[in-house]
């Protein structure tokens, strides 16, 4: 199938790759950037198991999967990956600074019709857009995990976004399969990012003041909302490096050491248990605790990890 345009993300870890295979999966072509050949080798072995998955659950057959694979390049050209994309959807570390030497340097590389994302999870694109000369048309647009289970993304104005590119990425938001949600006014941690941070935050003190242990705080919420992950073990699937950078974005835009990210948090980083990533966070991977059929009810003859 013809492709719909060429797509460019920006970094190829967990959720950049996941974007990068979603629009595939809808004939654009996409070209997958990241300054480490590790990590690209890393992103074209999970887009061959995302591919598999499909395939194994006969959502695509053989011959699709391979075409959705082929659709996508994997490169260390910044330069090469991102001057003739529609849309360059930047998905690197949490860390404004990065960020925004990212932005400056797309800005030089595209031409002006090109719309600039930040897949950010809590930095606001107002905090970027100056790095650019064409502030009208960066924005933010965050996806979540498995983009092709969650169908949605959320889109957000900068102070000079214009009505055109917010439009643009609407547009190419259905057509990757997404339901754009619109953000109607600035807002650190957009829409659900905002909610789940309060909660996070709240979870993360319950077990760091040794009111309760991450174990039974994550077996409340899978017992009383039918999940079958809890908050803890959905930190470590984002890293706990990454929730401990987010938790910092809202911590330096406050000053209130309320919203300080706790020991518990540094404890774990220090330790280099990171989460899914390193085979050990809160839990131990791969195969944690959570997943067997008897923990939830406080079988006692599973270990506490």
């Amino acid at each position: 199938m013809k492709s719909k345009g060429l797509v460019c993300v920006v970094g190829a870890g967990y959720l950049g790759t996941q974007i990068g295979v979603q629009c595939a999966r809808y004939d654009f072509t996409v070209n997958m950037y990241d300054v480490s050949r590790e990590a690209l080798n890393s992103s074209s072995e999970a887009v061959n198991g995302y591919i598999q998955n499909w395939i194994d659950e006969a959502e695509f057959t053989v011959n699709e999967g391979k075409g959705i694979k082929e659709k996508i390049s994997f490169l260390e050209d910044l330069t090469e990956a991102a001057a003739s994309a529609g849309i360059v959807i930047e998905a690197v570390v949490e860390n404004l600074k990065v960020k925004r030497e990212v932005f400056k340097q797309l800005d030089e590389i595209c031409g002006e019709e090109t719309i600039l994302a930040t897949n950010s999870s809590s930095i606001r694109v107002s905090k970027i857009e100056d790095a650019t000369s064409h502030p009208e048309r960066v924005f933010n647009m965050h996806f979540y995990s498995n983009p092709w289970r969650s169908r949605i993304v959320e889109l957000m104005k900068g102070t000079a976004t214009s009505d055109e590119t917010m439009e643009k990425a609407r547009t190419f938001s259905i057509n990757i399969g997404m339901n754009p949600l619109m953000v109607l006014k600035e807002s650190t941690g957009f829409i659900f990012n905002r909610v789940w941070r309060a909660i996070k935050k709240e979870c993360l003190k319950v077990a760091n003041e040794g009111i309760a242990s991450f174990e039974d705080v994550d077996r409340a919420w899978m017992s009383l909302y039918g999940t079958s992950v809890g908050p803890f073990g959905l930190m470590d699937r984002v890293g706990l490096d990454v929730v401990k950078d987010i938790e910092m974005v809202y911590y330096e835009e406050s000053r209130d050491p309320s919203d300080a990210p706790p020991k518990v948090l540094f404890e774990k980083i220090e330790r280099g248990d990171l989460g899914v990533k390193t085979g050990q966070g809160f839990y131990s991977y791969p195969n944690p605790s959570y997943m067997d059929p008897g923990w939830l009810h406080g079988d006692s003859s599973i270990d506490a990890q």
